[in-house]
């Protein structure tokens, strides 16, 4: 009996030249649906410093009105802002310079220290240690206030002298979060570099600062900008501490334009722009390290 054929199947009609698969498809439409989730927030975010702006442009009785559009448009709110503050607002910004550099170099020098010695050294109570600092971040300043203060005033550092800078500033040498953005990116290191350097006969002050503390740039200025805008935008501490208000610095400036029922809100908005350029010079110019730090700080610890 002679075998037959199997039947031939027709052909499957060819696929279009521009068609998608389906998975690639659907990464698309989710990846457009994150693009535009993203630039929604980012708008949303942008709506109060929008207002911001526009509030100072205008009176005191329009800046109650939920308008974007001055109306009258004026300058009085900056005039009001820059001319009427006592002390000036170059004097402000000299303070609020003063407290903001201490607090961020002593942020830089301590953090990178304790950060290493918490990531490499081994010594007794290590992670105890670690742990009791941490705990530190859910310890609220209003808490801790009286203690701190007692302690700056038997020291002299509440004083109407110039050197009480040195009291804010001494409050926020270092800090638990800078302490342990520096840990977690000493972590990340691998500890070949540290070997192949005690096997030049380098010790750990010198591996620390030839070789670790290079590496953690993205971390230093992530350190820096974290530090510097705690500083800057500091009102407690300051309140507290300096006792001259030819001291004070431009957040405490600022209170001025607040009385007990009024606020004279273009004022108030036009030197806020002002306080905000610095601190958004700085993001910008370490932008890319600072995400750079916060990407490598999440991979080990």
């Amino acid at each position: 009996m002679t075998a037959q054929a199997p039947p031939v199947q027709p052909a499957a009609p060819a696929a279009p030249a521009d068609a998608q698969p389906a998975g690639d498809r659907g990464r698309s439409i989710r990846r457009a649906i994150a693009y535009l989730f993203l630039i929604g927030y980012a708008i949303l975010m942008l709506v109060p410093f929008i207002w911001q702006v526009s509030t100072s442009f205008k009176t005191d009785q329009d800046a109650f009105r939920l308008t974007l559009i001055p109306d009258p448009f004026t300058l009085q709110g900056w005039e009001r802002g820059f001319l009427s503050l006592n002390p000036s607002i170059p004097q402000l910004f000299f303070n609020s310079v003063i407290v903001a550099a201490g607090v961020t170099i002593s942020n830089l020098v301590l953090a990178s220290m304790a950060g290493y010695a918490f990531a490499r050294l081994r010594f007794p109570g290590r992670e105890i240690m670690f742990l009791a600092i941490l705990g530190t971040l859910m310890i609220p300043d209003q808490l801790r206030f009286v203690p701190v203060y007692l302690i700056e005033r038997q020291l002299g550092l509440i004083t109407r002298e110039p050197q009480n800078y040195l009291g804010v500033i001494l409050i926020l040498a270092i800090e638990a979060q800078q302490l342990f953005l520096m840990r977690q990116y000493f972590l990340s290191i691998p500890r070949d570099l540290e070997e192949a350097a005690k096997i030049d006969g380098a010790g750990f002050f010198t591996t620390f600062l030839r070789i670790m503390l290079p590496l953690a740039t993205p971390a230093l200025a992530a350190v820096a900008i974290l530090a510097f805008q705690g500083a800057w935008n500091g009102f407690f501490w300051p309140l507290l501490i300096l006792q001259d208000q030819s001291h004070w610095t431009l957040p405490l400036g600022l209170f001025q334009f607040t009385q007990e029922f009024l606020t004279f809100w273009p004022a108030l908005m036009s030197v806020t722009i002002a306080a905000i350029l610095p601190i958004l010079v700085i993001y910008i110019f370490f932008q890319r390290y600072f995400v750079a730090s916060v990407a490598a700080t999440g991979v080990k610890g």
